[in-house]
């Protein structure tokens, strides 16, 4: 069995760090819970200026090293990798970001999952034939048998595969979106995801 994991608010606790990081670069003090957009930039209510300046921050090594895990995940997806399955890390992260998000994997016992960087939103510059940078039809050839995915702007990247089971985590920006089709679960923890994906 083949999975895609998305990384940032599947893996570890992203919003909640940039919450902190919100307050402290601009006194923006936002609730983890009214975070409502997964364009931080809306969220937070930012200019163009301070939603660079927050990104930058946000991706120093330093910062990325010291997201915390979101519960249960390293456990779950360590279980698959033990069964056989294939799991991959596929993230919208910039491909500048790689190394500590390897290291951030390895760190918390992930070191078998293998780590890739997508441009889903648009904003990366791509290093070209790199072994861990997927360009857009590179991934369009890979094929899935289930996804843990937050981000509603990343649906679309799951069109191409119509028998793709899609794991949602549950997070305050994705509460309200209507989802696709019937192959969509949300999923409050990773506890919940592990069970529904033994179900299947």
């Amino acid at each position: 069995m083949k999975i895609y994991v998305d990384f940032d608010d599947c893996l570890c606790e992203t919003a909640r760090a940039f919450t902190v990081i919100a307050e402290r670069l601009f006194g923006k003090k936002v609730p983890y819970e009214d975070v409502r957009f997964f364009n931080l930039k809306s969220s937070f209510d930012l200019t163009d200026e301070e939603y660079e300046k927050m990104m930058i921050e946000g991706h120093l090594p330093e910062i990325l090293l010291s997201y915390e895990e979101t519960p249960g995940a390293s456990e779950v997806l360590n279980a698959w990798i033990d069964q056989g399955h294939e799991v991959s890390i596929i993230t919208g992260r910039p491909a500048s970001s790689y190394e500590h998000s390897r290291k951030w994997l390895d760190q918390h016992g992930l070191d078998r999952a293998r780590l890739f960087t997508l441009n889903k939103y648009g904003r990366d510059s791509f290093i070209k034939n790199s072994e861990f940078n997927l360009e857009l039809e590179d991934y369009y050839k890979m094929k899935f048998d289930f996804a843990v995915e937050d981000s509603p702007m990343a649906f679309r990247f799951f069109d191409h595969m119509p028998d793709l089971k899609i794991m949602v985590f549950d997070r305050p920006w994705n509460r309200e979106c209507e989802f696709p089709n019937k192959n969509y679960t949300r999923c409050p923890d990773w506890e919940y995801i592990k069970e529904k994906v033994n179900e299947k």
